[in-house]
């Protein structure tokens, strides 16, 4: 697909790909978008690659035909299917380039622990902003945007992001930064206290500095400032999206490393997420493949 504004989801035979496939419905539809349905066949560890490729292929289009047949009952939306070939993360996470929106499933628990967990792989492979949605669909009772800033370009675009979703669908925008600042009783000794007032207000000016000019460009957004000094980031933004409608972080923050394709925030929220999540990369994303 072409259409640089179409939202994509891949999808597999799985729970959280179906509640993904269904956000993403819904999301196309309210943007007046047109929608990918996306499966991945990687058959480059079977025996006879060939001969499995096309069996895989068939019940991907077999998955792909259901899933458009479900989506074109249920909402008003343009909808094209397309079976991908290779790795799962790297297929998607390229694709991501086309769409305005790529959309997975959560993934579930399982033995060998998050690391392999497919959607952190595919949200840190993306060349384009990722939603993860979970199994739940209760997002009609759910209310808000919230947004976790360090002070990041990556962050910056996160909040771009951000409040253009909340203006658009008429939510308040949250925006957190938590970050940990020296404690007055246990860092007592360790941090004076002309340096704690120091670090509390570079941080309140990181904050400030953040929203500035949203009122301009989203007069009628809501938009609510929140500072968390004591508190892990994963932990705050958790807690603050709890009964959000939606969550949005930066890939990387302004400690991380370039070479980790997902900071240790935004992969600490995806393992324990709260509410549908969108991962926002940074804009030199396609150097890091």
């Amino acid at each position: 697909m072409s259409n640089n504004n179409a939202v994509a989801v891949g999808v597999k035979d799985s729970t959280q790909s179906e509640a993904a496939l269904i956000w993403a419905a819904r999301r196309a539809e309210r943007g007046h978008l047109p929608l990918a349905i996306l499966h991945v066949v990687d058959s480059r560890w079977s025996l006879d690659p060939a001969r499995w490729s096309h069996a895989l292929e068939r019940s991907g289009e077999k998955l792909l035909k259901a899933d458009a047949a479900q989506v074109q009952q249920r909402f008003q939306v343009e909808v094209t299917t397309e079976v991908l070939n290779g790795s799962v993360a790297a297929s998607l996470g390229e694709y991501a380039r086309k769409c305005s929106l790529l959309v997975i499933g959560s993934g579930s628990p399982h033995l060998g622990g998050s690391l392999t967990d497919r959607a952190l792989q595919i949200a840190g492979a993306s060349e384009g902003p990722v939603a993860v949605v979970g199994e739940m669909d209760d997002s009609q009772d759910r209310r808000g945007v919230v947004v976790g800033v360090d002070g990041s370009e990556n962050s910056l675009k996160a909040v771009a992001f951000a409040a253009a979703e909340a203006d658009r669908d008429g939510q308040e925008l949250t925006v957190l930064h938590a970050y940990n600042a020296p404690d007055p009783e246990s860092d007592a000794g360790l941090a004076p206290i002309e340096l704690r007032r120091l670090i509390s207000e570079q941080e309140r000016v990181v904050l400030a500095e953040t929203v500035a000019g949203l009122s301009t460009s989203y007069p009628d957004l809501s938009v609510k400032r929140v500072l968390e000094p004591h508190q892990e980031p994963v932990r705050a933004l958790v807690e603050a999206s709890a009964n959000a409608r939606l969550l949005v972080v930066g890939s990387r923050g302004r400690g991380g490393f370039t070479r980790l394709l997902l900071g240790s925030t935004v992969h600490g929220v995806l393992t324990h997420m709260p509410c549908p999540t969108i991962v926002i990369p940074p804009s030199d994303a396609h150097e890091a493949y």
